[in-house]
């Protein structure tokens, strides 16, 4: 990952979007999402060989693939949830900006509803015997 890269345009565009704020606020706003989406495209293309290596790990602990399913599909949910709440909180929707994050963790807790399930029916199975 190119930190340094990244943080020139998290930079410019935050100077960009302040000098923007006073004359053109709607366009300030885009340019602050079109910067963010460029740069979750930059992390998303770095963290890829990093997946392949968890992927690896999980099969060596012999473990089922739902399992990392659902950390990835979470670990999405999360960035995806936070990225939106923060493009809204730029546009100064603060209420829709808590609206999304709420929704971000009831879609986490649905998506772990199954690991849940296993951690209850492992739990029965020791007491039971």
């Amino acid at each position: 990952m190119n930190i340094v890269g990244i943080a020139g345009i998290a930079v410019c565009a935050a100077v960009i979007a302040a000098m923007l704020r006073r004359y053109h606020q709607e366009y300030a706003a885009l340019l602050s999402i079109a910067a963010g989406v460029v740069i979750l495209l930059e992390i998303f293309a770095s963290v890829a060989p990093a997946m392949h290596q968890i992927q690896t790990l999980f099969s060596a602990t012999g473990l089922t693939t739902d399992y990392i399913l659902i950390l990835l599909k979470t670990l999405g949910i999360s960035f995806l949830a936070q990225f939106a709440a923060d493009s809204c909180r730029d546009a100064g929707e603060n209420a829709l900006a808590s609206k999304m994050e709420l929704a971000g963790k009831i879609s986490i807790v649905i998506l772990s509803l199954p690991l849940f399930e296993k951690i209850a029916e492992t739990a029965v199975n020791l007491i039971g015997g």
